[in-house]
């Protein structure tokens, strides 16, 4: 998983409405990069509706979210739409993204393992360095964890 210091992958997402856009072109202002497991359930609801909460604290602070998950763009849009997110969310669809960034993990359930996407969480500063890393977010409060984190680098 990248860590503190490590460069932003060179990536390439596919929105909710199914637009290509490098991760790149939010170069000079600073990222938050979350990686989710599944859109619609409890935990990634829950999660991209704290961060929506936030979202012009988010603007104000000229910080930009994204959201990424490896289901497809018309799921995000319904996600989206569902629950008025306000936060772009992203597919990383072939996992090319969640490979890059080291989230794509093996996971166990019930006794059975399989790989699926790790929740993290990931603060980039204006020239693309990671300045913070959450590898275990926990959902509660981590929005409000993530701006503070975010305002403290303008």
């Amino acid at each position: 998983m990248l860590d503190t210091g490590d460069a932003m992958p060179e990536a390439t997402l596919v929105d909710a409405d199914g637009v290509s856009f490098p991760l790149s072109r939010y170069r000079g202002r600073p990222l938050v990069v979350y990686f989710y497991p599944k859109a619609d359930t409890p935990g990634c609801t829950n999660e991209a509706k704290d961060f929506t909460e936030l979202a012009n604290q988010f603007d104000a602070a000229g910080v930009a979210v994204v959201g990424v998950s490896r289901d497809k763009p018309a799921r995000l849009a319904k996600f989206r739409d569902k629950y008025g997110l306000k936060l772009l969310l992203a597919s990383d669809e072939d996992g090319a993204v969640c490979e890059a960034f080291g989230t794509w993990v093996e996971k166990s359930l019930y006794g059975r393992t399989y790989m699926g996407i790790a929740r993290a969480t990931f603060l980039f500063d204006g020239e693309g360095k990671a300045v913070r890393v959450w590898p275990k977010v926990k959902v509660k409060g981590h929005a409000a964890e993530v701006l503070e984190a975010a305002k403290a680098l303008g």
